[in-house]
């Protein structure tokens, strides 16, 4: 299915599209591609994270994001994030994980070598790509210089280390003043499990119910007043059951595809939307 919006043209550059949640559904992934590649002239795709897990097939998923090169972009998603830990035996694998063909493949090393250079965030056409959200308190600049910390310790040396005090949820505020593993634990609860928040930024990882679930003193992390990001159009996926949301300053790509949605795509030149149904790979719970 195509949406069409009013179209901006951006001479001689090539249509770049941002992908929503994968979750290891690679059939999914290759019809989205076949319609994409139907449109005219050249493509450039981004994945707003967590390209594996929960889904049926994860490690063809992750071979065919790798395999795309140059032409594709990923932002790490929690889930991207768990394999990493889990394959460093940091965490153990949970009841619902789809992660055993990627540990046991004969390319594992290399499949997470690609991972853990993955950034955290990308900055295109003035469009703000993560995974799951971006702090009120954070301006567009700042929020790319953060995500640049992580993404310079997941490509350390050090990396493992860093993985063993990666997961918690304090502190759940930010300060400029946070150093360390606090320091880069917030920003990354920030970039990849973020949902609500209350007004003064203070982050949530309890609620997962849709934007009109919030608890009193909870807000969507984008309708927090003042959030600074306002003028940079920020797309993420994550939140399955907040849906396709699509404004002037937010795209929110997440629509279930290992749910029994669908997988979208949306062509940010124009606004166009590229969807493909998806059968049900898990069940909500």
């Amino acid at each position: 299915m195509k949406i069409r919006h009013q179209p901006v043209f951006l001479a001689n550059m090539p249509d770049t599209y941002v992908i929503g949640d994968l979750q290891g559904c690679h059939q999914q992934l290759q019809d989205l591609i076949h319609q994409i590649d139907a449109e005219p002239g050249e493509h450039r795709l981004i994945f707003a994270g967590d390209l594996i897990n929960r889904g049926p097939q994860s490690l063809q998923t992750l071979r065919a994001v790798m395999a795309l090169g140059e032409r594709a972009q990923a932002v790490l998603g929690n889930h991207d994030l768990h394999l990493l830990a889990v394959s460093q035996g940091i965490r153990p694998l949970h009841g619902s994980d789809t992660l055993h063909d990627i540990l046991d493949a004969p390319d594992r090393n290399e499949l997470i070598d690609w991972l853990r250079r993955r950034p955290l965030a990308i900055l295109e056409q003035g469009h703000l790509v993560v995974h799951a959200g971006v702090l009120p308190q954070w301006d567009t600049a700042q929020a790319m210089a953060l995500a640049a910390e992580v993404q310079d310790m997941l490509r350390s040396d050090g990396w493992v280390g860093f993985l063993t005090h990666m997961y918690g949820n304090t502190p759940d505020r930010w300060h400029d003043t946070l150093r360390g593993a606090d320091r880069l634990r917030c920003i990354i609860n920030a970039f990849t499990r973020l949902r609500f928040c209350q007004a003064d930024g203070t982050m949530d990882f309890k609620v997962k119910e849709g934007a009109a679930g919030a608890p009193a003193g909870l807000m969507p992390w984008f309708d927090v007043p003042g959030r600074r990001t306002a003028d940079t159009t920020v797309i993420f996926g994550h939140w399955s059951t907040l849906g396709l949301v699509l404004r002037p300053d937010l795209m929110a790509l997440d629509t279930g595809c290992v749910w029994g949605g669908k997988l979208t795509a949306v062509r940010l030149s124009d606004r166009a939307l590229f969807q493909v149904d998806c059968p049900q790979a898990q069940k909500p719970g």
